[in-house]
């Protein structure tokens, strides 16, 4: 089975890649095709789920590797089977939606293309074994999501939301790199499954707050905590059947994933906890708070999915059995809700033109079957039964109420939330589906009689998913058991029901139902103190300092650049040269201490006589006025260096010293052939200058080949190369065996750049030779 899920994720991709080609043939039935792809993979899913022995830790196998001998593998266990039947399940229901929804838009083919590789590389990251195919997954993710929040590109919104959300979730990946570098070096190990099995945890490590900190915020920007949330609400200029999938089962909770996914290794820790506490707590509570001041549909709902988002991370941070359930619970009932009211309100927008909740009033008799799906989603949204969300936020007030140290803070800021989130619910439902006293008929364009069964499979499915999961939640206890296994390394029998009875959890809920009932009576005035509340905060307007840091950057970037990189070839060798010289200068003084031995050789006479010729041809190249003796003395100079090479036996060397000081003059004669004829020299301060600094420049290296020549080293790099030349490389000369098995690759790169700059130089003199003809 493991193989097989395996297989058909290869699948998938490959009809990412070829999905232009299919949109040729299939059209406007690209979307149903596609479809089959994920609702294979969810089918699997779910054959596996209900294999699963209850309340055992059970891994599917999977003999696939992607590179012989590497431990790069997918691993398919209880957390992962509830992510990928998420991403899987909603993504069919969002391609069929897509079929339809985006008919009319141009350049679908892209957007299959882009959705397609969105639903791959989620699912990779989901099911990787290895810490490195699990970050390049992440990046993927980052990347398709840019191509589909940009998908307006013609409008600037959509770019600059795209670029926006590039850039934020682009640093967290790039600081969940370096965490898994760290990881790796300090465990031994980048396999997922080797680390849960082993138990390791890096804890007790000297680099774990440096670790946790950049995997923190890895999670809190792909997962739009605060203060990086302000991404997500941006992220609306996407069309809405990617808005659905983005909230509902992808990008955003790959940072819980992660979080749900690295506890074993690096959870259970004060750091951990009140880290998560923090962050998680603000965003609950401010996505909620601020969704009631919006009047665009979607915005209210990407605010919620801040909120939920906030919700997720806290039961995370909570570090407990039943806080860890809760979130499980939790993002399945976010995700079944979520996805369905986005694609309720892409309907509702089709059929009227607008998101403006203002502005949208009696549709109920219009859209009767989105009214009621919308309904049951809003209840599960704001945990009434007999929805799912009803347990789920009974379980998240459980958890909260356990933790006697923390309870104090965390339930009111809960509490406040969800009383929110009710009022919201009703408010939406208010407000699109009941009549307006005084207000028009609404202009639609569409009835559902219309509406095609793909539009409205999706919220159809899921709010009945929603409803069947809290009357029978018994179905799911096993693989959320199986998770937990797998988060906290225990067995945890979990048993989840709509009823508990008359308790302190069903006191908080029913309060929660009537608070949220008076604001919404209220809300008014409640809108309105929102409502100055962000006009207050957009003078602090996150997106907007996000804009004027990274103008800004880019002004002081340019700044920079034309200061540093200004043309003069010569400034460029003087600053790099004083550079050099005044670290090597302070190394070699640090090395003063170092004990010498000097036991001068005799005096060779040819050495001395070879060492004052090329003295006297380098002077000869500073003050002679012809720039050929200048070339042909720098050539003696070149050729003495090899003949001091071929006296100390290094004949290998002083061939190629041979070799390429005769194609450096010829490239220096026919540059000089081609230069224009000019009788401007350097000056005598100027001279000076550059002999004090050449000067200095020699003085120093040859100080460091003295000093290089009394270092001991406990063992000698040589000595490596020596012992294992002839038995690994089968080559006598081990400057050969270096250059040509140990050094391979660098030797490759080499000759590669070696190849380009001669071709750059060779087309450049047959420019100046076309042009000349």
């Amino acid at each position: 089975m493991g193989n097989t899920l395996t297989i058909l994720v290869g699948l998938l991709f490959a009809a990412s890649v070829v999905t232009p080609y299919l949109y040729s043939i299939l059209k406007k039935k690209t979307g149903l095709f596609l479809s089959l792809f994920p609702f294979l993979i969810f089918i699997t899913l779910v054959i596996e789920a209900m294999q699963m022995a209850p309340h055992e830790g059970h891994i599917l196998a999977t003999n696939i590797r992607f590179f012989p001998g590497m431990d790069v593998a997918f691993r398919i266990d209880g957390l992962t089977v509830i992510f990928g039947l998420l991403i899987s399940g909603i993504g069919t229901l969002v391609l069929l939606y897509s079929s339809v929804y985006m008919s009319d838009y141009e350049r679908q083919g892209h957007y299959y293309t882009y959705m397609m590789f969105f639903m791959v590389s989620m699912l990779g990251m989901v099911f990787s074994d290895n810490l490195i195919l699990m970050f390049m997954f992440w990046e993927l993710t980052s990347i398709a999501s840019f191509f589909l929040i940009g998908f307006d590109h013609h409008l600037e919104k959509s770019r600059q939301a795209a670029l926006q959300a590039l850039l934020i979730t682009g640093f967290g990946g790039l600081c969940l790199l370096f965490a898994v570098i760290l990881i790796g070096n300090i465990t031994g190990t980048y396999a997922i499954s080797e680390l849960l099995e082993q138990h390791m945890h890096v804890g007790n490590h000297s680099r774990y707050f440096l670790i946790l900190n950049l995997v923190i915020l890895a999670a809190i920007t792909k997962s739009a905590q605060f203060p990086f949330h302000f991404w997500l609400p941006g992220a609306m200029a996407a069309p809405t059947p990617v808005s659905a999938y983005l909230h509902s089962a992808t990008m955003v909770n790959a940072g819980i994933f992660l979080l749900m996914r690295m506890y074993p290794v690096m959870g259970g820790t004060v750091l951990w906890k009140y880290s998560l506490l923090l962050t998680g707590g603000i965003t609950m509570f401010l996505g909620a708070f601020f969704s009631m001041g919006q009047k665009d549909l979607k915005r209210i709902l990407a605010f919620t999915t801040i909120s939920a988002l906030g919700t997720m991370t806290l039961l995370v941070g909570l570090d407990s059995s039943a806080s860890l359930r809760a979130a499980l619970i939790f993002f399945i009932v976010h995700g079944l809700y979520k996805g369905g009211l986005f694609m309720s309100a892409g309907i509702i927008e089709k059929t009227t033109g607008t998101k403006d909740i203002d502005k949208l009033h009696g549709l109920f008799m219009v859209l009767p079957v989105t009214a009621v799906m919308t309904l049951l989603a809003l209840i599960s949204m704001a945990g009434l039964p007999p929805m799912l969300g009803f347990i789920g936020k009974e379980l998240i007030y459980e958890a909260k109420m356990q933790l006697a140290d923390v309870s104090w803070i965390v339930l009111p800021l809960s509490v406040g939330a969800n009383i929110m989130l009710v009022a919201v619910a009703i408010n939406i439902f208010r407000q699109v589906f009941l009549p307006k006293k005084g207000m028009p008929d609404l202009a639609v364009r569409y009835t559902e009689k219309n509406l095609s069964i793909a539009l409205l499979a999706g919220p159809v499915v899921l709010a009945l998913f929603g409803i069947f999961l809290g009357l029978f939640p018994k179905n799911i206890d096993i693989i959320v058991s199986n998770a937990l296994y797998f988060m906290g390394n225990i067995q945890y029998k979990t048993t989840l029901s709509l009823w508990h009875g008359y308790n302190d959890v069903l006191q908080v809920s029913i309060f929660t139902v009537i608070a949220g009932v008076l604001v919404f009576i209220f809300r008014k005035p409640v809108i309105r103190f929102i409502t100055i509340l962000i006009n207050w905060f957009n003078i602090y307007h996150l997106p907007t300092l996000f804009t004027k840091t990274i103008n800004n950057y880019l002004a002081g970037a340019a700044r920079t650049t034309n200061r540093i990189q200004h043309g003069y070839h010569r400034y460029y060798l003087i600053t790099f040269f004083l550079v050099a010289m005044t670290l090597v200068a302070i190394q070699l003084i640090r090395m003063m201490h170092v004990e010498t031995e000097v036991a001068p050789s005799p005096i060779k006479i040819h050495v001395l006589m070879l060492l004052i010729l090329s003295s006297l041809a380098i002077f000869f190249a500073v003050f002679t006025r012809s720039r050929l003796s200048a070339i042909i003395a720098l050539g003696v100079t070149g050729y003495g260096i090899g003949l001091l090479y071929l006296y100390y036996g290094a004949v290998d060397l002083a061939i190629t010293q041979f070799l390429s000081e005769t194609v450096l003059m010829a490239i220096f004669v026919l540059v000089i052939y081609y230069l224009p004829e000019f009788a401007i020299l350097s000056d005598r301060r100027t001279r000076i200058r550059d002999i004090i600094i050449s000067s200095g420049v020699g003085i120093l290296v040859t100080l460091v080949v003295l000093s290089a020549h009394f270092l001991q080293t406990d063992e000698p790099i040589s000595r490596f190369y020596a012992e294992n030349a002839y038995t690994l490389g089968h080559g006598r000369n081990i400057v050969n065996v270096i250059l040509v098995d140990f050094r391979a690759l660098d030797t490759l790169g080499e000759v590669t750049v070696l190849t380009l700059a001669a071709a750059g130089v060779y087309s450049l003199f047959r420019f100046q030779i076309k042009k000349k003809i």
